[in-house]
């Protein structure tokens, strides 16, 4: 193995261990190459099949082998905290948030949100920011893509979303 696959195999393994996404500065700093390099090596992962997002906070490696699920939800702004909190503790990624808008079509923004202090991350984004909620759109109607460990975990977490009101029965 020659050593850029070799590198690049190793940004797969970072990318796959980290809770949280992982720059490019930090990538070029860990293998003492450039952010240009970098992003070589992304793009030649991506084409090789690896599902890797790229976002402003660096570089995501998306699981597909793990069981995913489409929810429906309704609640107020207040409560965004509490439905976050809810799926990530009982060990789901909230991975997007979307709506179904009846002159748009589908409007879709990833989040990729793992634990704690990424709902706090994003809640203190929307504080700050002018904009709101996209479920704000759609008087509170929107979705979310799960993604968690098992089949079970899925069920815990909509049973947990029904029991605060928040799931919207298809």
């Amino acid at each position: 193995m020659n050593k850029v696959d070799k590198r690049r195999e190793e940004i797969i393994e970072v990318l796959e261990k980290s809770n949280y996404p992982v720059s490019g500065k930090e990538l070029a700093e860990k293998f003492k190459v450039s952010r240009q390099i970098i992003v070589q090596d992304i793009a030649a992962l991506k084409e090789k099949d690896y599902l890797i997002i790229s976002t402003n906070k660096g570089y995501i490696l998306e699981s597909i082998n793990k069981p995913q699920r489409i929810i429906k939800s309704s609640h107020t702004d207040e409560d965004t905290e509490v439905e976050l909190n809810c799926i990530i503790d009982l060990g789901g990624v909230v991975k997007d948030v979307f709506v179904n808008h009846r002159v748009y079509g589908i409007i879709r923004a990833d989040l990729n949100i793992k634990c704690r202090q990424d709902v706090k991350n994003f809640m203190d984004d929307l504080e700050k920011g002018v904009s709101k909620p996209l479920k704000n759109i759609t008087g509170n109607y929107h979705y979310h893509t799960i993604i968690a460990d098992s089949e079970e975990v899925l069920d815990q977490i909509e049973a947990s979303l029904e029991d605060k009101k928040f799931l919207v029965k298809k």
